[in-house]
C-alpha cells in the first residue's frame, strides 16, 4: 500500500499485529515496535543502534542524544556515568508506549542532565524531552548555559541528502570533496576543485553549516534524505526533527540556528547568531520538549519534497496531546492539557500590515532576550491580516507579553501583563504604528530582515538549485567590486537589491577572506543616503523637527557572540555609530555590547532586530535641493578573534525611514 509514495508500514494495514516492546538486556536498552527498533546503550547513554524496518539509518553513528557546553571546561556529553530508568505504559487513547530515561549528574559542579527517549506503538518516530538541573549553594553562579542539543549523529553511506527548509536542499558533499576542501573561515570549506561533486555542481563551491541554518518563525522540519542509490533495498529514507512544539525554546519567531550538515540537530540553546543564553544559576531546573524525530521510508522514485511533508504532518502543537498528558508524570516540569488554553485575540492593525504575527513570551522582556526566567515560556501564530484575529492553541496558563510586528510597519506593538487562562475572554487590541510626522521616504522594508538587499535573499543563479545569496560564503561578495565608490543611494533612483549592501562593514576583511588577503578601507565604513526635498516640504512649521529611524536586523561589535561579556581591551565592545546630515555629525550613538551576534559572516540576515531615531531641527540641518545624511562606523574597527572569522565590526540594516513633523 502506498499513499503519497510514501510507504506505509505493517501496523497502519493491521493493527491486530502491532506491538511494543520496552526491554532490558545486558548492555542496552531497546525500544521496539513493528518498524522501529531503537537501542540506548548502558555504558554511553546515547541511542547506539536504530533501524527502520531492516534498514540501518546509524551505521557506527549514534543518535538522538544529548550533549552541552555547559561544565566548567566547555563541552559534556552525558552518559558515562548514567542511571536509567525503563519505562512501559498504554496512554489515553489506548495505544502502548515504552520509554528510557537517562539521567547523569556531573559530580564536581552536581549539575544533571536527563534524557527522555519514547516510542509509541504505530509511530516511527522518537518523542524526546531534555532536562538540565542544578544546585549548589556552594557556587551560585556556575556559567553560561552556551549550548543544549540532541543530535541524530550517523557514521554511514546511507544518507545523500540535506533538508534545512523546503527550498533550501542539497546533496551531501562526497568524501572526495571534503578530501580535497580548503579551509577560508572557521566551519566554512572551499570545495569547488571537486568539480564533479553533485554538491558544487548543483548548490555552491562552499560548504557551511550556517548555510542550513533556519528562522525559527515557520519552520517545521528539517532532515536528511536517502534517494534510494544506498540503501540496502533502494528504497528512499528520511530521518528528520519536527518541531511539533516551540514553546521551550528561547527568542521566539526571530530566533535562527543550524538544523543540519550532515547531523541533524535539535539546537534547544545555542548563542549562534548572537542568540542569548540563560545563566546556571543555583536552582536551575528547566525542560525542554518534546520534540520529535520522525524515520519514514519512500518507494524508488519517492521524492525529498515528499517524505519532508510526510514529516511536516507533525508539525502541530496539538499533535498527540493525549500522549503528552499521558506521560506527563515521568517528565518534571511538562505543562499537561488540564493546565493549558487557547489564547484568542483581535488586534486592529496598522492599514499596510502584511504577515502580522503574535508573540507570548516572557513578560516585561523583549522575546529576542526572553532567558532571564527559567521558566520563560514562548508561542506565536500568524494574525489574519484582513480580521485582525489569531489563536494560540495549547498556551500554559499565567501572564506574559504580547508582541505583534508585521512586513511594511515601523516598530512593534507590545502589551504587558496579559492574562492567559481558562476564565480569560477575547481580548481585542489596537496597534497604533509609531509615527514621527510625515514619511518623506524609506529605504528597504521593515520586515525585521536585510534580506532586501545586494546578496540577501536573491538566488545565487551560478548554481542549478539557486541557494539564496546570503547563505553562501560572505567573501564570495566582493564589497570592493560591488562598490568601488562605496554605498551612495539615491532615494527614488537606486534599488535597494543593487544599490545597498547586505552588510555594513567598518573594514571589508582580509582575514577568513580566500580571494583578497588584505583588509580593504577605500569607502566602506561611511555610506551615504541622498535625498531632494522641496520648499514646500521645509515650510511645515516654525519648529520642524526631522526624525531619521535606523533599524537594525543584525549587529556585530567586539564582542562577536559573547553579549554579556565584560572585554575591557575591545575598544568597539560597545560600537560608535554615527549619523552625518549634510556634512555635520548628530549625537553618537552607542550601540550596547548586548545586542551584538556574528550575523552575516555566518550566512544570516535575520539576528537580534532593533533600532533608534535620530531626532534633529530640520531649519538647522536642512536645505531646499539635495540633501544627504552618512551613515557611519569608526574606521577599521576591529576585536580579536580566537577562531579564523573577520575581525571587522559590522551592522546590517533592516529598513530606514525619513519623517518631518
Amino acid at each position: 500500500m502506498v499513499s503519497l509514495r510514501i510507504l506505509t508500514f505493517a501496523f497502519l494495514a493491521s493493527k491486530v499485529t502491532a506491538f511494543l516492546n520496552a526491554t532490558e538486556t545486558r548492555d542496552q536498552y531497546v525500544l521496539q515496535n513493528d518498524d522501529l527498533y531503537v537501542a540506548v546503550g548502558k555504558s554511553s547513554g546515547q541511542v547506539v543502534k536504530l533501524l527502520l524496518g531492516k534498514e540501518d539509518l546509524l551505521g557506527t553513528g549514534k543518535g538522538p542524544y544529548l550533549d552541552c557546553s555547559c561544565v566548567p571546561s566547555g563541552f559534556w556529553a552525558p552518559g558515562g556515568t548514567a542511571r536509567f530508568q525503563l519505562i512501559r505504559g498504554t496512554d489515553s487513547t489506548g495505544t502502548p508506549y515504552g520509554g528510557v530515561v537517562m539521567r547523569d549528574t556531573y559530580s564536581s559542579t552536581n549539575q544533571t542532565l536527563e534524557q527522555y527517549w519514547f516510542l509509541r506503538e504505530g509511530e516511527t518516530g522518537l518523542h524526546l524531552f531534555s532536562r538540565v538541573t542544578y544546585f549548589n549553594q556552594r557556587t551560585p553562579f556556575l556559567r553560561g548555559l552556551g549550548e543544549l542539543r540532541t543530535l541524530f549523529r550517523p557514521s554511514t553511506g546511507l544518507w545523500t541528502h540535506l533538508s534545512s527548509s523546503d527550498g533550501n536542499w542539497a546533496p551531501i558533499p562526497s568524501a572526495d570533496a571534503n578530501r580535497r576542501a580548503v579551509t577560508v573561515q572557521d566551519a566554512t570549506m572551499y570545495l569547488g576543485d571537486a568539480t564533479n561533486d553533485p554538491y558544487v555542481k548543483q548548490y555552491s563551491d562552499y560548504f557551511t553549516k550556517y548555510a542550513f541554518a533556519e528562522v525559527w518563525r515557520d519552520h517545521d522540519v528539517h532532515g536528511q534524505y536517502s534517494d534510494g542509490s544506498t540503501s540496502s533495498d533502494k528504497n528512499t529514507y528520511g530521518a528528520w526533527l519536527v518541531h511539533n512544539t516551540r514553546e521551550t525554546y528561547y527568542g521566539g519567531p526571530l530566533h535562527s540556528d543550524l538544523v543540519v550538515d550532515g547531523i541533524v540537530y535539535n539546537y534547544m540553546v545555542s548563542g549562534h547568531h548572537g542568540a542569548p543564553v540563560p545563566n546556571i544559576t543555583h536552582g536551575f531546573d528547566r525542560t525542554w520538549g518534546p520534540q520529535y524525530y520522525h524515520f519514514n521510508k519512500g518507494g524508488p522514485k519517492t521524492t525529498l519534497a515528499e517524505l519532508r511533508a510526510d514529516a511536516a504532518k507533525y508539525a502541530d502543537p496539538e499533535w498527540n496531546s493525549e500522549f503528552y498528558d499521558s506521560i506527563a508524570q515521568y517528565v518534571p516540569n511538562y505543562t499537561p492539557t488540564s493546565k493549558r488554553t487557547t489564547f484568542k485575540a483581535t488586534v486592529e492593525l496598522p492599514e499596510g500590515a502584511k504577515r502580522p504575527i503574535a508573540v507570548l513570551a516572557e513578560n516585561k522582556q523583549d522575546f529576542q532576550l526572553n532567558v532571564f526566567n527559567q521558566s520563560s515560556l514562548q508561542y506565536w501564530a500568524d494574525i489574519d491580516p484582513n480580521t485582525g484575529a489569531v489563536e494560540i492553541p495549547r498556551v500554559k496558563e499565567g501572564v506574559y507579553r504580547l508582541t505583534v510586528y508585521a512586513e511594511g510597519i515601523f516598530g512593534w506593538f507590545t502589551q504587558d501583563d496579559v492574562e492567559v487562562s481558562k476564565t480569560s475572554k477575547t481580548n481585542t487590541f489596537q496597534w497604533t504604528p509609531e509615527s514621527a510626522g510625515k514619511e518623506i521616504w524609506r529605504v528597504g522594508t521593515p520586515d525585521k530582515s536585510a534580506g532586501e538587499y545586494k546578496h540577501g535573499y536573491a538566488p545565487d543563479t551560478s548554481k542549478p538549485l539557486q541557494p539564496e545569496q546570503y547563505r553562501v560564503y560572505w567573501a564570495n561578495w566582493d564589497f570592493p567590486t560591488d562598490f568601488p565608490n562605496g554605498v551612495v543611494f539615491k532615494v527614488g533612483e537606486s534599488k535597494e537589491a543593487e544599490d545597498f549592501n547586505y552588510i555594513h562593514w567598518s573594514v571589508f576583511p582580509g582575514r577568513s577572506n580566500y580571494f583578497r588577503p588584505e583588509p580593504y578601507y577605500k569607502n566602506v565604513n561611511n555610506w551615504t543616503i541622498q535625498f531632494n526635498l522641496s520648499s514646500d516640504q521645509l515650510t511645515g512649521g516654525q519648529t520642524q523637527t526631522a526624525v531619521l529611524t535606523v533599524e537594525f536586523a543584525g549587529v556585530k561589535t567586539a564582542n562577536g557572540n559573547d553579549k554579556w561579556a565584560s572585554l575591557p581591551k575591545e575598544k568597539y565592545s560597545n560600537l560608535p555609530y554615527t549619523v552625518a546630515v549634510n556634512g555635520r555629525d548628530l549625537e553618537t550613538w552607542i550601540i550596547p555590547s548586548y545586542r551584538s551576534g556574528s550575523c552575516g559572516v555566518r550566512s544570516s540576515v535575520v539576528c537580534q532586530n532593533f533600532g533608534r531615531k535620530f531626532s534633529f531641527s530640520a531649519s538647522e540641518f536642512l536645505k531646499e535641493g539635495l540633501n544627504e545624511f552618512v551613515l557611519s562606523l569608526p574606521f577599521n574597527a576591529t576585536d580579536t578573534e580566537t577562531a579564523l572569522l573577520p575581525t571587522t565590526v559590522y551592522v546590517q540594516y533592516d529598513a530606514l525611514r525619513f519623517e518631518l513633523s
